[in-house]
């Protein structure tokens, strides 16, 4: 298997555990496809916003669970917002 190939299942993986952990922490049901895309685009906003305050995230599975639980809480918070 690509190298490549394997990042994208890796992140697709640790996304959806990610989004999972946010879920069951910001008392939201959702799916397994939901929460991949929780994970995933929260861990990019996650890096993003982190990136602003000088604080880089680097390291292997676990910094990217950190970081997408927190992007996909925030994602969550965001979306409770406005809906209400």
């Amino acid at each position: 298997m690509k190298v490549a190939t394997m990042t994208w299942l890796i992140a697709i993986i640790v996304g959806g555990i990610a989004g999972w952990l946010a879920g069951q922490f910001m008392k939201v049901n959702t799916g397994v496809l939901i929460n991949v895309v929780l994970g995933v685009v929260g861990s990019l906003l996650a890096n993003f916003l982190l990136g602003i305050f000088g604080i880089a995230i680097t390291g292997g599975w676990l910094a990217y669970l950190i970081s997408g639980f927190i992007g996909a809480s925030l994602l969550i918070f965001i979306s409770k917002k406005i809906k209400n």
